[in-house]
């Protein structure tokens, strides 16, 4: 059940491989601007994270040297465009552990692979009576879908509770699966409270009764080692633009299996075999998935950024931003009038927090004034948020640029927020 402190106590780090965070930094541009005179300090990393240099260039590089549709062309710039995307694919699949190219759909984001699963897979395997699980704490992209699957289906939506420390209660996800269970659905780490699930043991104990699990891993894929094969997850979605690579782009992994029973999501071009006025027949894998022209130059950055992380290593990264979120915890926990939202002991990479007092949405516009950014609201998880009696938090996120000194900014900023309001 500790499965990411677990990962950190098996990670070891040599002596001479030092996390040189001052390097790291003058590789994301964007980090040099001052914001409101003030050097920007970025921990909105949930929302989206900073792109290296080298995921710019590539996008530059690509429209300036490489555009071209992608596919059945037979002149150069597409036969390059072609290759580089499915490489891409490839480089993608090696990342996370699949075991096929083909098992890699390249989607606009985890809502997107998750509507597609919900689309393609649910409209054919749900019916009346039948149930999915999802959690408490899931984002609205894996909560919506769902209801309105189940709604058209006449199926039934159930939910693992959560405990006041932000924990899956995993006695009562027991007790949720029988036999009308169709589907379980669980985000890898929360967006809003960063607790990060036993995602293997709920796989384990829903394919006892061969019950397919998804995994949002949206806030997981950037600070975790992922193997889907290792997980046995069926289906496992992540956004590009949350792991340094381009907004529009995301990914979908789905055992083949799995994907070869499911009809296309969407028709078009390139999701065909061949087109006639009486039928059609449609591509193979992936590319049933993958209707029209796609975002090419975001798959391509994408692999760039996960090139770059693959060259840090997402262990020594995970180890870095572990010891950074407990200083940050420990610095911002004891401020007078704080209460943390959200203390699991499995965390990554989130701090939230309300202000006796103080509406976050006043907290996010004064710490702006100091260059602070962070994300205030109801971050996409209302459940969340009425659980605890909230209407918003104030959440810091944390990435592997940031640093100490940073969170001392932060805090200080805070106090200054409490003596305004005082």
């Amino acid at each position: 059940m500790n499965e990411f402190k677990e990962i950190l106590r098996e990670t070891e780090i040599s002596a001479n491989s030092t996390f040189d965070v001052s390097s790291i930094r003058n590789d994301f541009p964007i980090l040099q601007t001052l914001v409101r005179g003030k050097p920007l300090i970025y921990l909105d990393n949930a929302a989206t994270t900073q792109k290296p240099q080298a995921v710019i260039d590539k996008i530059t590089d690509y429209y300036t040297s490489g555009n071209s549709n992608i596919h059945r062309g037979v002149h150069l710039l597409s036969q390059k465009a072609t290759k580089e995307y499915e490489d891409s694919r490839k480089t993608i699949q090696q990342f996370i552990g699949a075991a096929h190219p083909e098992e890699i759909i390249f989607t606009r984001g985890t809502t997107e692979s998750i509507n597609l699963i919900a689309s393609a897979w649910g409209r054919q395997n749900i019916g009346p009576g039948d149930e999915i699980i999802i959690s408490h704490m899931e984002h609205h992209s894996n909560i919506v879908p769902w209801q309105m699957l189940c709604k058209e289906k006449g199926a039934g939506l159930r939910i693992i509770p959560i405990n006041d420390d932000g924990e899956l209660i995993y006695d009562e996800y027991l007790r949720l699966i029988n036999e009308k269970t169709k589907l379980v659905s669980v985000v890898h780490v929360s967006n809003s409270l960063g607790t990060v699930n036993p995602v293997k043991d709920i796989i384990r104990e829903a394919h006892k009764y061969n019950i397919p699990v998804i995994v949002d891993g949206a806030q997981s894929i950037q600070h975790l080692e992922v193997d889907v094969k290792d997980l046995d997850c069926d289906f496992f979605a992540f956004s590009g633009h949350k792991i340094y690579g381009p907004t529009g782009i995301g990914v979908l992994y789905g055992k083949k299996q799995f994907l070869e029973e499911m009809p296309p999501y969407q028709g078009g071009g390139d999701m065909i075999a061949s087109v006639s006025f009486e039928d059609t027949t449609f591509n193979e894998l992936p590319y049933k998935f993958e209707a029209g022209t796609p975002n090419i130059a975001g798959a391509i950055a994408l692999a760039e950024a996960v090139k770059y992380l693959n060259n840090i290593g997402i262990a020594r990264i995970a180890k870095y931003e572990s010891g950074l979120l407990d200083y940050a915890i420990d610095a911002i926990g004891p401020v007078s009038g704080i209460r943390l939202i959200g203390t699991a002991r499995n965390k990554s990479s989130t701090c939230s927090f309300v202000l006796d007092g103080v509406h976050p949405h006043d907290i996010g516009t004064m710490l702006d004034v100091d260059g602070i950014a962070v994300r205030t609201g109801h971050h996409c998880t209302e459940p969340v948020m009425k659980r605890y009696g909230v209407p918003a938090t104030t959440r810091a996120s944390i990435a592997f640029y940031n640093t100490k000194e940073e969170i001392n900014v932060l805090v200080k900023s805070i106090e200054k927020v409490i003596k305004m309001f005082s």
